[in-house]
């Protein structure tokens, strides 16, 4: 035990502590105190605390947990151990910055609402002569699909109030602030269209009713949103206002403001301890192996590690006989991260981003934005459908680029997207699209030709061909529950599968090249 406590335990806790004072510092010193950047709240409290937790597993801890025999016989939990740590880890980043930002908050008192825009912007205000315009109130309704499978349908209505110093200032047209009230409902995805519009029919009734019933005044203090998701929403809202106005969006709070931190440093400091208790009971059960305990000590290099790292690095590089593959996953990671960076999200987008950045919508698509036609197939309604798509195009792309040659690959796979941008539009009136996943499953359909036509040998068809019919069977089973484009993906599969068969039949096969695949 002394030596897990040693070599394992002591540098998790210090990499534990240390991340999160290194992180909250960063945080504070650069965002906001020397308000260097603008960020967009997400970011900050999920995705970088996300990010280095993650690498300092991988990085840092991963290789001391070798010194554990983890071995089982279905396989290693090196990778649940590493699982474990990252949560571990991430959860008392995630609240140390939402503690953060509270704490550090500063209050400014107004004698008028006229004088915000005028003080240095704080997070938290107190303000006596203001008026609240209900009756003017901006309201933008939007929807989004989340959760696995897609299988929620979220609907907010965004309603902002303008803030206007006196009755007699509403004749100006431009307020001096915003209020913000958001309303949201999920309901299933798999409800048909007609119902999902009684759905929101009702919701909004409701929501009506409770704006109408709400006292607009009755707040101790207002919270200044910051940039994110919700922010966004409501300064959608404020363009619909008929006079051009600014877009500080404030939220009433009414309980004490010293009350404003809730319980984020308890569960600060027990999510800590819980973590570190739940990791040393993990550190009880495994034996040391011996031999990474000798290697660890010497100070030797993990050589299989090496070549783990350099294999995977190795797919996101272009080299010969696989060179279009990485280059269009990277192109897909790189819009994906230009859209998180843009503000449009990280879970996932909604569908408004989506259209501005290109996606594949029927009425918008055949008015003359035929291009929409391709840049859908580069665009992801999140992180999970971005990693799933890029996952399955990275495996078949290893097997089908060497055999078909760079030229053909890429023709085939955008032609197949292309052909299942124009099945989405043909089978749904109305629905925002976005995916690389028409074009790869172009890529298994032609996969699916290829072995079924005897270009590779009997063996690896046999055990290809059952792993590639489930991929695309369970996929498409997905789609039929609800909340993924089955046209786009039937439309890819079919175009691939006569494209394939096409080519097979027109076209010789490189022997050694195939012969290198199996």
């Amino acid at each position: 035990m002394k030596e897990k406590i040693q070599l394992i335990y002591k540098p998790f806790l210090l990499a534990l502590l240390g991340s999160v004072l290194a992180c909250t510092f960063l945080h504070w010193l650069l965002i906001i105190e020397m308000e260097l950047f603008v960020v967009d709240e997400m970011i900050l409290n999920l995705i970088v605390p996300f990010v280095v937790s993650g690498l300092i597993v991988l990085l840092l801890l991963r290789r001391r947990l070798k010194i554990l025999n983890l071995q089982r016989k279905h396989g290693s939990m090196i990778d649940f151990y590493c699982l474990i740590l990252w949560i571990v880890i991430t959860v008392p980043l995630v609240i140390a910055q939402e503690y953060l930002v509270t704490v550090t908050g500063k209050m400014t008192e107004l004698t008028s609402v006229a004088d915000i825009n005028k003080a240095p912007a704080t997070k938290y205000y107190r303000m006596k002569g203001f008026f609240i315009h209900k009756n003017a109130a901006a309201v933008r309704p939007t929807f989004a699909v989340t959760g696995k499978n897609n299988a929620n349908f979220n609907m907010q209505i965004y309603v902002a109030v303008p803030i206007f110093t006196s009755v007699g200032d509403t004749l100006n047209g431009a307020p001096q602030a915003w209020q913000g009230i958001l309303y949201s409902k999920t309901i299933s995805n798999r409800l048909s269209p007609e119902e999902k519009e009684t759905q929101y029919q009702k919701f909004a009734r409701e929501s009506e009713q409770e704006f109408r019933n709400r006292n607009t005044s009755d707040f101790i203090y207002l919270d200044r949103i910051g940039p994110s998701e919700t922010k966004e929403g409501f300064v959608e809202a404020i363009k619909t206002y008929p006079y051009k106005t600014n877009e500080t969006v404030l939220v009433g709070i009414n309980e004490p403001f010293e009350a404003r931190n809730g319980n984020k440093l308890a569960w600060l400091g027990g999510s800590a301890v819980l973590g570190s208790l739940v990791f040393l009971l993990m550190l009880l059960i495994p034996k040391i192996d011996g031999q990474q305990l000798e290697r660890i000590r010497a100070g030797r290099p993990d050589r299989r590690a090496q070549k783990e790292w350099k294999a995977f690095f190795g797919l996101f590089l272009p080299r010969e006989g696989y060179f279009i593959t990485p280059i269009l996953v990277n192109a897909n990671l790189l819009i994906f991260a230009a859209m998180v960076l843009g503000g449009a999200g990280f879970v996932s987008f909604n569908a408004q981003e989506l259209l501005q950045w290109g996606a594949n919508y029927g009425p918008m698509t055949t008015s003359g934005d035929w291009w929409r036609l391709l840049t859908s197939t580069f665009l992801h309604g999140g992180l999970m459908h971005v990693a799933a798509n890029m996952f399955g195009l990275l495996f078949v792309g290893v097997f089908l680029e060497p055999l078909l040659g760079r030229a053909r690959y890429l023709a085939f796979y955008l032609l197949t997207g292309i052909t299942a941008s124009v099945a989405s539009i043909w089978w749904y009136d109305a629905t925002v699209s976005v995916g690389a996943s028409g074009a790869i499953f172009g890529l298994y359909g032609i996969f699916l030709a290829l072995l079924l036509t005897k270009v590779f040998t009997p063996a690896f068809a046999r055990s290809f061909l059952l792993s590639t019919s489930i991929f695309v069977g369970f996929n498409l089973l997905m789609g039929i529950a609800g909340g993924i484009d089955n046209a786009a993906h039937l439309g890819g599969l079919i175009s691939g599968f006569v494209m394939g068969c096409f080519f097979r039949a027109t076209m010789a096969f490189d022997k050694a090249a195939v012969d290198q695949q199996v």
